[in-house]
């Protein structure tokens, strides 16, 4: 399903020891289109540890963040992005205002 809706996409999934998944990242184009951590793992790491390897891959990658989603937007800007720019609409074009960032290079946190 993920390559019908991103036929160029990189997927990146972490994994505990037993394989089960515990977040994901997608990156198309270095591009973060999506980036998912299991609500009980999160502050474990597991998004700064993708996200770095999204950067080792992509130094001055972007993403777009929920502007109402505060906890990522602190997220992003710890692990290193600024702001680029906003929308008001989301990609499907619902009223969801986008925070859109770029990695400004060197390492991440």
């Amino acid at each position: 399903m993920v390559s019908h809706f991103f036929p160029k996409v990189s997927f990146w999934l972490a994994v505990d020891g037993n394989d089960y998944p515990l977040g994901f990242m997608l990156i198309e184009n270095g591009h973060m289109e999506a980036l998912f951590v299991d609500p009980a793992h999160r502050g474990s790491g597991i998004g700064a540890a993708l996200v770095r390897h999204g950067l080792a891959m992509h130094p001055q990658m972007t993403t777009d963040v929920n502007e109402q989603n505060g906890q990522a937007v602190g997220f992003y800007e710890r692990m290193g992005f600024v702001q680029t720019g906003r929308s008001a609409f989301d990609g499907q074009g619902k009223p969801y205002p986008l925070i859109h960032l770029k990695h400004a290079g060197g390492s991440a946190n």
